[in-house]
């Protein structure tokens, strides 16, 4: 029962987030919403801001867990992008509010994932001294991160997609390169 009331608690407050911004949802709202009493709400929740930080942690887990491993960087980004274009509205209210550091965290947190993820999918056979494979996962991991936050300060226009395989296809190879010039330079 617990579990389903919590549950409740989160699928309100993102339809509520869906609707309107951060600051306009009260912890009576989504008691409201989904029927239950304050009790209830602060037994799971201390309050609205830790309450985003659950769905924010709980949805990039289950992202990383789709994915345990990645053969393109193409395929973790596309995924990442869509499911934040089904959620437009709740990310926009998020990133604009004052909890956008529970959400740039989980970015880079996922961002690093999905590039750790693919250096050593693709490159097992590769042994990068640690500090190079530390810096090429820092560089990529960097510029997936201010693409995102660059497209969602932008009001993450549908057409990113095309834009994102588009450099995709710009940059194909890069990677290899840097773990070639790597292994050349040891």
């Amino acid at each position: 029962m617990a579990n389903f009331t919590k549950q409740a608690i989160e699928t309100a407050f993102l339809q509520l987030l869906n609707e309107k911004p951060l600051n306009k949802i009260s912890v009576r709202d989504i008691v409201e919403k989904c029927g239950i009493n304050r009790n209830s709400f602060y037994y799971h929740f201390q309050d609205i801001p830790s309450l985003i930080a659950e769905i924010i942690t709980a949805s990039t887990d289950r992202l990383i867990e789709e994915y345990p491993t990645i053969s393109t960087l193409d395929e973790c980004c596309e995924m990442a992008f869509r499911y934040a274009l089904r959620n437009r509205s709740a990310v926009m209210h998020i990133y604009h509010s004052v909890n956008r550091d529970l959400f740039e965290k989980s970015t880079m947190r996922l961002c690093e994932y999905a590039v750790t993820t693919y250096i050593d999918t693709a490159f097992p056979q590769h042994q990068l001294p640690e500090a190079d494979r530390k810096a090429v996962i820092r560089f990529i991991k960097c510029q997936i991160f201010g693409m995102c936050i660059d497209w969602i300060s932008d009001g993450m226009q549908d057409e990113a997609l095309e834009e994102l395989r588009r450099i995709s296809r710009l940059c194909h190879g890069l990677p290899e390169l840097i773990i070639e010039r790597s292994r050349d330079d040891h």
